[in-house]
């Protein structure tokens, strides 16, 4: 494999892959007529309003929608726009992280498996915070690699304020960024040249860099109670005498596999068993300042799924640097079928993914539909509730539609963004169940007596109606409506007029509405 053409120019070779597969990506995009997930449309609102923090994650995958939308229009190709184009740079980063603590050949091999990583290909079509997460830590990874590995000391200073600037801006992306300060810490204690590499200039450096990038999130945070702070907390779900769930921590790591590719993985696994071992064939420097950097989330998503959950995409930030790592080591090992095995594995995966997003009937056909459910139905769903809500208003007026679900709120709100509140259209409003708002809809647009005597309620939580309809004086009963997702599936809810809201009291304890 090594003496093929393509090896010749690994920096050109790495272009052209990328750059083709980027173009495919792009077609997929603009082709798919999957709708968006609730919680890109909860982005997609979020960056109508420009602000330095939202209310469960930091600003920047709004700043990116408010860019690609303001170039392109608000349809779903463009709200998702930036994500495949942050995936081709972390490529490209990932090739000079390669270069630089190994060879142009590892890089090479460290763009591709990155570029085919199944998480990075689903990501690829979805407007998520992992992409510029995963570009800016590549950004990071790379200035530290020149940190490292720099001759001088005006190349260490440069390389450390890239580094801290860099990881700022993973910070404004998700707070996974500060796995790799775990990262940073396990490989002073373990390497003499990373403690060589810092002193008072570089540390102060990276420092300011980080800390001027950042700070405009954390004193977002400190004046509004540090609601991201508390929701990723939240998120953590941890409950005392409930923190022993083996089961989530299998999943969790079997999910990994799907994540950065089963051969990948696999390689990745071996190869730190063999590093803890001490085997000379992958204990090389640059073999621990990456298992440094890649193994801290991995330990603790690990642990937060024994505690009690953990989606397996949580511990992305690890295959940043895991890919060099397994690209490293296969080259090293001369592993052409191993290597092969694992783009070849990879690259079907990401074919399959692709084919599937650009024609779903395909995805249908083969058991699959349960998969695209969340990203189907929701413009449906919107026609019926504005129908509905027109003929409420022409009969008897309607002062907002009101729902009882952020999903339910946040797609509304986007296939609706040319009817609620415009030409005298009531606006929409989430229903607060529970004492204290528990997501960004109910924070900043809550159902109050002040929105008027009758409300179109929407509900699509069948246990919770009850509730719901209690909050009004009188309410006119469910009418079950039923949304057609695919041959087999349909989308199930319910609406029903009330009258005059009066916001029950809460139970002080358990915050739910107090039955009557």
């Amino acid at each position: 494999m090594s003496s093929t053409s393509i090896l010749r120019d690994p920096w050109r070779t790495t272009l052209a892959f990328v750059g083709v597969l980027t173009l495919v990506r792009l077609v997929v995009l603009f082709t798919t007529p999957l709708e968006l997930y609730p919680d890109e449309a909860q982005y997609w609102l979020w960056s109508r309003e420009l602000d330095f923090g939202y209310y469960s994650k930091p600003p920047m995958i709004a700043w990116l929608i408010h860019l690609t939308t303001a170039i392109g229009g608000n349809d779903e190709a463009w709200v998702r726009l930036s994500s495949l184009f942050l995936h081709a740079g972390a490529a490209l980063a990932l090739f000079q992280v390669g270069r630089t603590l190994y060879d142009a050949r590892t890089g090479l091999w460290s763009a591709v498996l990155y570029s085919l990583m199944p998480g990075v290909v689903l990501s690829s079509g979805l407007v998520s915070t992992d992409a510029s997460l995963l570009f800016f830590l590549s950004l990071t990874l790379w200035a530290y690699a020149r940190l490292v590995t720099a001759a001088d000391d005006r190349g260490r200073l440069t390389a450390a304020l890239g580094m801290g600037a860099a990881l700022g801006l993973a910070f404004l992306s998700k707070y996974a960024a500060l796995y790799f300060l775990a990262g940073l810490l396990a490989h002073a204690v373990i390497s003499r040249e990373a403690r060589a590499a810092w002193n008072w200039k570089t540390g102060l450096a990276a420092l300011a860099a980080f800390a001027v990038v950042a700070a405009p999130n954390v004193i977002w945070n400190a004046h509004h109670g540090f609601a991201t702070v508390a929701h990723t907390a939240d998120n953590a779900n941890w409950h005392a005498g409930d923190l022993f769930h083996p089961a989530e921590l299998l999943d969790f790591v079997v999910g990994q596999f799907g994540v950065f590719g089963p051969v990948a993985f696999g390689v990745l696994g071996v190869g730190v068993w063999m590093l803890l071992r001490g085997r000379e064939a992958a204990s090389a420097p640059a073999d621990k300042l990456l298992a440094c950097m890649a193994l801290p989330p991995l330990i603790f998503v690990a642990i937060q799924a024994l505690l009690s959950r953990a989606n397996a995409n949580w511990a992305a930030a690890a295959y940043v640097a895991g890919s060099v790592l397994v690209a490293a080591w296969l080259v090293r090992w001369h592993a052409r079928r191993t290597l092969t095995t694992a783009v070849a594995t990879q690259g079907v995966i990401a074919a399959v993914i692709m084919i599937i997003g650009a024609f779903p009937p395909l995805g249908d056909a083969i058991g699959a539909a349960n998969t695209f459910k969340r990203v189907r139905g929701w413009e449906a769903m919107t026609r019926e509730v504005t129908a509905r809500a027109e003929r409420e208003q022409a009969d008897a007026g309607l002062g907002a539609v009101a729902v009882d679900d952020r999903f339910l709120f946040n797609s509304l709100a986007y296939y609706g963004r040319d009817w609620f509140g415009k030409n005298g259209h009531p606006g929409l409003r989430a229903w607060v169940r529970t004492a204290a708002p528990r997501s960004h809809a109910e924070t900043f647009a809550p159902l109050t007596p002040a929105d008027g005597p009758r409300v179109l309620a929407v509900s699509l939580s069948e246990s919770i109606r009850p509730e719901f309809a209690a909050d009004f004086a009188r309410f006119g009963g469910w009418e079950p409506v039923a949304v057609k997702l695919d041959r087999k599936r349909t989308r199930d809810f319910a609406m029903g007029v009330g009258e005059d809201y009066v916001r029950r009291p809460r139970d002080p304890a358990s915050g739910l509405p107090i039955r009557p």
